[in-house]
């Protein structure tokens, strides 16, 4: 009996100690259970590995790589813009040499610009410091630059213009800048007074033809360069082409004499005139407030 009653208490602890060590995930020797382990929830998981980390690291990224294909397609341009200015000649521009040099290289690199003198439209001298204006006109008729410098030297009444802007935005230049032609004809009495042109002596005046008394004075010619922007009608809207390259011709007057000639179009200079357009008053505008059309 004293035997058994020893093997059942035996076995009776052995079963305890299983229970005990069974209870949790105890190391050997550890003497007390191990805690149970949670699965990590979405707020505890690491910074890097939320969806809200992640989405901010792909927008850096994007931003990281448009910034550089914005600065790498500026100088793209910037190395173009050198390279066309380099190859401008400004030699021949005129009777001297530009004020701005580097200011008529920028103007006119890019631009489909022709230069083809017609001596024959040439009327007198303009020294720089006689340059005051600016005046713009609508040819008032569709051809190419080349046809309106043809139509010109053709009708025997010496009108010209020193340039002529198409509208698919090439430029011609037919006279250069310290010459006077006849584009601004005569302007109403009183108007040399106003504008400051009284010196009408440097011009020949050839194919003037007067138009009355009311419009009596000529010397805006004698002051002025001219540019004939091809146009019809008082309602069709200009070319963005044909505008940017006003933008660079103006750019390139005023860089090649060094100073800024007042811009007027050629209804200002007589009254009656319809150049230029209606449609063209927001962009004189414009011009006359910073010199470009947008």
């Amino acid at each position: 009996m004293r035997s058994t009653a020893l093997t059942l208490a035996a076995a009776a602890a052995l079963s305890l100690a299983c229970l005990s060590g069974c209870s949790g995930s105890t190391p050997s020797g550890s003497g007390s259970p191990a805690p149970n382990t949670p699965a990590l929830s979405v707020t505890d998981r690491p910074e890097t590995e939320s969806p809200a980390y992640q989405e901010a690291q792909r927008k850096k990224a994007e931003e990281a790589a448009a910034k550089k294909k914005a600065e790498e397609e500026a100088a793209r341009k910037a190395k173009e813009q050198a390279e066309a200015e380099a190859k401008i000649d400004v030699s021949n521009l005129g009777d001297k040499n530009p004020a701005d040099e580097a200011g008529v290289r920028r103007a006119l690199a890019g631009l489909d610009f022709t230069q083809d003198f017609q001596k024959d439209l040439v009327q007198g001298e303009k020294p720089s410091e006689f340059q005051k204006y600016i005046v713009l006109h609508d040819t008032e008729c569709i051809a190419s630059p080349a046809a309106i410098y043809d139509m010109w030297n053709s009708d025997g009444n010496h009108i010209g213009a020193h340039f002529v802007i198409g509208t698919d935005g090439k430029v011609m230049q037919g006279i250069p800048l310290e010459k006077i032609c006849h584009h601004a004809g005569f302007g109403d009495t009183g108007h040399n007074k106003l504008y400051g042109t009284t010196d009408e002596s440097r011009d020949a005046k050839k194919g003037t033809q007067e138009i009355g008394s009311w419009a009596a004075d000529y010397g805006m010619n004698s002051y002025s360069i001219g540019i004939e922007i091809v146009h019809q009608g008082q309602k069709k809207g200009y070319p963005k082409k044909q505008l940017q390259a006003l933008d660079q011709v103006i750019a390139y007057i005023d860089a090649y004499f060094g100073t800024q000639s007042k811009i007027i179009d050629h209804k200002a200079w007589r009254s009656g005139n319809s150049d230029t357009s209606k449609a063209f008053a927001k962009y004189l505008k414009s011009y006359q407030d910073h010199r470009s059309y947008k």
